[in-house]
């Protein structure tokens, strides 16, 4: 018998059976959808991490006091604005070096306020992070040394607490004192979940006196290219390590934050296909145990088959493509499901889905690779059946 014999009998079978035909792809259809699905979610949300930090700014170095690593309590700094001269003097160009002092603090303008995030910070944040200016101008070296009473606000911010007013000019009290805002950031997007757009930055000396601490958070250093991170890195934390001995700096770079977003959700993106993958062999564990009812419910045809010369090999061909057929039709419906639900998902909510060609492809080898392996037992059961018993089976 030929393959194109054997093909045209198992699609006969499975027309003949389409309700139990329809059911047994359903798992199938469903662990296919599943993989491409989650797996489109993973990716989605890799690449969205990723797009934010590298929206941070190019070739940064974020230096700050203790050990970065996971679970570690955060350590209390004991930087402050002479540390960030000296670090100045050890990079060579007072430009690349920018400093950042958060604090939590409402917001008021007349009776509207808000709860944001308040960054003293310095003339070089602009450059560095590059956070372009939509109104008015950046904070300049004048107003950090004179500890002005300055604003530049962020978007969000400055739609919440004036809305179509210009709010340059204006007065804002941040903590209880007034300031003015001399600029507006340009919208810029969330990083790691927290909007940006939802900050305030101010000159760090009016924050430290606004705050009553002499400290700050940490530095960032802009290196001039990519292979200049790596020795500036380790070059400022030496200093700061001779500065201070027997203190711990860490030096955190967007390289290092990439590999390790990409590496911790490249892991979540595998295990949600391992995940959906169970379904898929749930769905082929429903295909074997139809393909034995089947090949009990055909004794007879079987036996009539292999009396008229067909032979074991024919015979469990007709089978093995019946089980291949199920799984694969079942798999590119699947397919289709899934890449418009991704595409539904993306348009229709905030989660990010971006589909991936080897999740597709995987899907559909998975799917037939099942038909294959789940459908050799029944196929094997049939073509080793004795003719003579088959066609007295009733």
């Amino acid at each position: 018998m030929s393959l194109r014999e054997a093909l045209a009998m198992a699609l006969e079978a499975l027309r003949v059976n389409r309700l139990r035909s329809a059911l047994t792809m359903l798992g199938v259809i469903i662990g296919v959808l599943a993989v491409v699905v989650l797996v489109a979610i993973g990716t989605g949300a890799k690449d969205e991490i990723e797009r934010q930090i590298s929206g941070l700014g190019t070739n940064i170095i974020l230096v700050v006091p203790g050990r970065i690593t996971l679970g570690a309590a955060p350590t209390q700094s004991k930087l402050g604005l002479a540390d960030v001269a000296y670090v100045r003097r050890v990079v060579g160009d007072p430009s690349k070096v920018t400093v950042s002092l958060q604090s939590g603090e409402t917001v008021r303008v007349g009776r509207t306020e808000a709860f944001v995030t308040v960054i003293g910070t310095d003339q070089n944040l602009v450059n560095i992070f590059e956070r372009p200016v939509a109104k008015g101008r950046p904070l300049s070296g004048t107003d950090v040394d004179t500890r002005r009473r300055v604003a530049v606000l962020g978007s969000e911010v400055a739609d919440r607490l004036f809305g179509e007013l210009d709010p340059i000019g204006r007065q804002v009290t941040v903590a209880g004192a007034r300031f003015r805002v001399v600029g507006v950031y340009a919208e810029v997007g969330q990083t790691f979940g927290l909007s940006r757009d939802q900050e305030i930055h101010i000159p760090v000396t009016t924050a430290q006196r606004l705050l009553g601490i002499e400290r700050i958070n940490g530095m960032a250093v802009g290196a001039s290219g990519p292979d200049e991170i790596d020795p500036l890195s380790d070059k400022v934390t030496a200093a700061l390590r001779e500065r201070y001995p027997g203190e711990q700096f860490s030096a955190v770079t967007q390289t290092a934050l990439l590999g390790t977003v990409g590496s911790v959700l490249g892991m979540l993106t595998g295990v949600l296909a391992a995940i959906a993958g169970i379904s898929l062999l749930v769905g082929g564990v429903g295909v074997s145990n139809i393909m034995l009812v089947s090949v009990r419910e055909r004794t007879r045809e079987i036996g009539l088959r292999k009396a008229l010369g067909a032979r074991q090999r024919d015979v469990l061909a007709q089978f093995l493509i019946e089980a291949v057929l199920l799984t694969t039709i079942g798999g590119l419906v699947g397919i289709v499901l899934g890449v418009g639900g991704s595409l539904a998902i993306a348009a229709l909510t905030e989660v990010p889905a971006s589909i991936t060609w080897w999740s597709i492809v995987l899907a559909f080898g998975v799917s037939a690779a099942v038909g294959v392996f789940f459908g050799v037992a029944p196929a094997r059961r049939a073509g080793r059946l004795d003719p003579v018993i088959a066609l007295r089976a009733e």
